[in-house]
């Protein structure tokens, strides 16, 4: 795990990024030229720490290419993913809008190109343009409900495979649909998988064992391929 504090300066590449999708493509003209404005591409590397938990909200990152993963943490250590963060969205906004400090942590889970915005000048856009407000709120409201089904899913579902068959189905919603079923690139680690829901690294293999087993899912490299969705749904629900 790296943090910006000791990323060397000559690993950040900066230039102005293409249209990014998202957040700003909801902006009118003229706030959208206003917030490409504010926009520099910095390139991160993977598993870069870019906030951390209880720290005072000093920017937020707007995602042009990559993933970023959003977690908290125990008093005893244990680790909670909360959601991935893609491409077109804003990592940091409650907290920025707020003032009170992070209450996630952020990291990136591959390299990574961010664009990353002072809060002083996000909220200076936003006094600027306050028809974006709507846009925020309902990046926000999108936050807090994903937030929501993730703890729904770790604390109301009764066994591991349940909750494993959901993260999956949930996953392959912005997959590809192919004569072979739908495939989403699947780069986690197991014991990362197991932080999404709650389980150990052993259990997570030992659970896509029998997946595979049963052809709920296929592997192919990086890819995670569901053969038949409706077979995986039932038994999510089993």
């Amino acid at each position: 795990m790296q943090t910006l504090m000791n990323v060397n300066e000559t690993n950040v590449h900066r230039s102005v990024p293409p249209t990014t999708g998202g957040f700003i493509e909801t902006l009118a003209p003229a706030a959208k030229r206003d917030f490409m404005s504010l926009l520099m591409t910095s390139t991160y590397p993977a598993n870069m720490v870019l906030f951390q938990e209880k720290e005072t909200p000093q920017f937020v990152y707007m995602v042009l290419d990559g993933e970023v993963k959003l977690s908290m943490n125990s008093s005893e250590g244990k680790r909670l993913i909360l959601r991935i963060v893609r491409k077109g969205e804003i990592v940091g906004l409650a907290s920025a809008l707020s003032g009170h400090s992070y209450d996630m942590t952020a990291e990136t889970l591959h390299p990574a190109k961010l664009a990353p915005v002072s809060r002083r000048d996000f909220l200076n856009f936003l006094m600027r343009h306050p028809e974006a407000y709507p846009a925020v709120t309902e990046m926000i409201s999108q936050h807090f409900t994903m937030a929501c089904e993730q703890l729904r899913t770790v604390a109301l579902s009764a066994s591991a495979p349940r909750k494993l068959a959901r993260l999956l189905l949930d996953w392959s919603e912005r997959g590809q649909a192919t004569e072979a079923g739908t495939r989403f690139r699947f780069s986690l680690t197991h014991g990362e998988v197991g932080e999404f829901i709650g389980a150990s690294r052993e259990t997570v293999t030992r659970t896509l064992g029998v997946f595979k087993s049963r052809r709920l899912v296929m592997f192919n490299g990086s890819t995670l391929i569901i053969p038949n969705k409706s077979a995986l749904e039932q038994y999510a629900l089993d």
